[in-house]
């Protein structure tokens, strides 16, 4: 049976990739992408037969994998983070109901959320959400909907997407609400370029955040109540404290 590999990448570098991922990547004839994940790739792989596509152009890219798969090609779909997280793995499985005679091999990777909360510290060692703040395909209602829960159910939040050039003050929005419902003492961090060049990381206030240097390849993550600083890293604790 024809297969496609859905991979997720992790951060991008091989050295944090799964087995399992670097094995299909190996594999496959072609590999599908979007480019800044593509050039991530570096030289291994520079090789191999390469497609890739703009940002919202995901569904055109998924379809290129399938109509490939079609002809006997071992295609390769990689997906910054975790696929299934974010990523494009469901949208696969939505159009592959289409081609019933390929399967879908999802190979997970270390999303952001995890990638993250190490360069960080421990903050996600209790019950966390990850919330998207991009709006292309989400109501921002219902975004600001679920950091209002978040923050009732203090729940460490992790958020990806927290703004880019066409989304200005989003963070500061997001920053807003958290205060709003009660999440303004929190301790917060961010880390921008996970595990690539240039990266960098802050433990911060969550009044910081509207004016700190935060793109879409930032993840910012907001602690719960009883979210400290360790030794300068940031920690939430796994023993709920009563209040």
């Amino acid at each position: 049976m024809k297969r496609i590999d859905i991979i997720g990448m992790g951060p991008g570098r091989e050295s944090m990739m799964t087995g399992d991922a670097i094995k299909a990547l190996d594999e496959a004839d072609i590999i599908v992408g979007y480019k800044v994940y593509l050039d991530q790739l570096g030289e291994r792989y520079s090789n191999k037969e390469m497609y890739d596509t703009p940002m919202r152009k995901e569904r055109e890219r998924c379809l290129y994998c399938f109509e490939k798969a079609k002809e006997n090609r071992q295609v390769a779909l990689i997906c910054s983070g975790d696929a299934g997280v974010y990523g494009m793995a469901s949208l696969m499985y939505e159009i592959g109901e289409s081609y019933k005679d390929i399967e879908l091999n999802v190979i997970p990777g270390i999303t952001a959320a995890l990638s993250g909360a190490a360069i960080l510290g421990a903050p996600v060692n209790h019950d966390f959400c990850l919330i998207s703040l991009s709006d292309v395909l989400t109501p921002w209602e219902k975004i600001e909907k679920r950091l209002k829960a978040a923050v009732e159910g203090d729940f460490v939040i992790v958020i990806y997407n927290p703004q880019s050039r066409s989304r200005k003050g989003y963070i500061g929005r997001a920053a807003d609400i958290i205060t709003q419902y009660g999440g303004g003492a929190r301790v917060c961090g961010y880390v921008r370029n996970i595990g690539r060049d240039g990266m960098l990381s802050r433990i911060c206030k969550i009044s910081d955040l509207e004016n700190e240097d935060i793109d879409m390849f930032t993840t910012v993550f907001i602690g719960n109540s009883d979210t400290k600083i360790v030794n300068g890293k940031m920690v939430t604790p796994r023993i709920v404290h009563e209040r």
